[in-house]
Parts: C-alpha cells; sequence; structure tokens
C-alpha cells in the first residue's frame, strides 16, 4: 500500500535537517575557538617574582644593589649567539668600578690661612714707650720709621676721623673690633676716609714727620671709650702682647 507523507511532515523534516546541520557546525566552531582560546591564554612559566624579592631584600640587607635582579628569564637575557644586549642592566659591581674609572682624581687644594686678627702698625722698630716722658704724659708708643712707609690697620675696624689733629700734624682714629679705638699719628698720608670698614692689615697712612715730631716716626695710642670724647688711653705694648703681637723692645 503506497503511503504519502503529508507536506507539514516534509517541511518539518526539512527544516530539521537544516538547523541540525547549522546547530552540528555552530558547535564544531565553538569547540574549535574554545581550543583556541585555551592555546592563547595559556600563560608562560612566570618568573617566580617571590624569589627576586627575596634576593633582592638579601642583597639590600648586605649593601649590594637591588637592581640586578631583574624578571628575565636566561633566554631573554641572551642576545644573538648568546652576547648581551644593549639593554641588559649592568652588573652593579662593574657599573660601580665604571664611574669610579670615569672620574678624575682631583688635586688636593689646601684652604687659605686664617687672616690675622691683629697686626703690627708698622714693620719699623719701637723707640718709645708709654708713660711719662720729658715731664708729659707720652700716651702711645713710637715706631721709627722711613716716610712713606705704610701704616697698618692693627685690627679690623671703621674709621671716625681722619684729618689735621692738634700735635699729631694728621692723624686716623680706627673703631678697633674690640670697641677700643686705635690713633695713628704724624702720617705723611691718608688713605682712608671716615665711615670706611678696613680689616687687620690694610694700609690705611704712611709715615710722616708731621707736627710735633723729632723724626719720622709712628705713634699709635689706643683709648678705652669712658664717655668722654676721645676716651682714656691705655698703654698699647701690654694690649698687643695680649692679642699676639709683639711690639718690641725699644733701644736705649
Amino acid at each position: 500500500m503506497f503511503v504519502t507523507n503529508p507536506l507539514s511532515a516534509r517541511v518539518s523534516d526539512a527544516f530539521a535537517g537544516r538547523w541540525g546541520g547549522v546547530v552540528a557546525g555552530a558547535v564544531a566552531l565553538s569547540a574549535l575557538v574554545g581550543t583556541s582560546v585555551a592555546t592563547f591564554s595559556e600563560p608562560e612559566s612566570p618568573v617566580p617574582t617571590t624569589t627576586i624579592a627575596a634576593d633582592a631584600t638579601e642583597a639590600i640587607n648586605s649593601g649590594q644593589s637591588p637592581y640586578r635582579f631583574t624578571a628575565y628569564t636566561p633566554a631573554e637575557a641572551q642576545g644573538p649567539q648568546g652576547e648581551t644586549p644593549v639593554s641588559a642592566p649592568i652588573p652593579w659591581e662593574e657599573h660601580r668600578e665604571a664611574v669610579g674609572l670615569a672620574l678624575p682624581a682631583l688635586p688636593f687644594i689646601a684652604p687659605p690661612p686664617p687672616r690675622p686678627q691683629t697686626v703690627r702698625p708698622v714693620t719699623g722698630r719701637l723707640t718709645s714707650y708709654f708713660g711719662a716722658r720729658w715731664g708729659t704724659a707720652h700716651n702711645g708708643i713710637d715706631f721709627g720709621d722711613p716716610i712713606g712707609a705704610p701704616i697698618f690697620a692693627v685690627t679690623d675696624g671703621t674709621v671716625i676721623e681722619a684729618g689735621p689733629a692738634t700735635g699729631f700734624g694728621l692723624w686716623v682714629r680706627v673703631q678697633q673690633d674690640d670697641g677700643t679705638i686705635g690713633v695713628f699719628g704724624h702720617v705723611n698720608d691718608i688713605l682712608v676716609q671716615v665711615g670706611q670698614h678696613v680689616n687687620a692689615g690694610d694700609t690705611i697712612a704712611t709715615v710722616g714727620n708731621r707736627g710735633n715730631s723729632t723724626g719720622p716716626h709712628l705713634h699709635y695710642e689706643v683709648h678705652v671709650p669712658d664717655g668722654s670724647l676721645y676716651g682714656a688711653p691705655i698703654d698699647p705694648h701690654p694690649w698687643l702682647a695680649a692679642r699676639g703681637v709683639d711690639a718690641g723692645i725699644a733701644q736705649d
């Protein structure tokens, strides 16, 4: 007996056959993609960072550089034919030696000697002491020196007067670093001006024979402020000695 399938059954079978192939293809494609993803996502053997951190910590504790520990594998650290690539880190020991060789040895430069705090007012010899002389008060000490010889500031200080003075012809007065006032009398030339700061050893005038003088010399006085106009004179000889300066011994 001949049996004929209804049209609806044939359409259903065709639809099932077509979409069954599609489904089978989708399943196969999904399996392929999954395999590929698994293949590409499979991680390479990671560098044990805990080991690197432990080695770096040990290097720091022993005084070495931690930068020689990198995450390079042996294959990555070597270039073609086993050569180290330019970007590879230089071992700390070699880097330190290279830096040491690159720095030239600097010559030793001795520091300048300290500047003297007190100096002799002239280079000439002592000729007269502080005290009574010829029936009058001699309030300073005298140094014989040729006319034009330099006169030096005895200490750092400030010039407070420079010009004519009774009995001295010309003088220079300096407020000295300890508060005393230095008087330089019978000078020939004045080389400073009022208000000028001077250092010990600076040339402030030249030796002369002006005023009441019996020959070229420097008359030097030291005055302690006492509220008067010029202050009270003290003996410059022990004052200089206390500051490390030997004024010398006067010849009879």
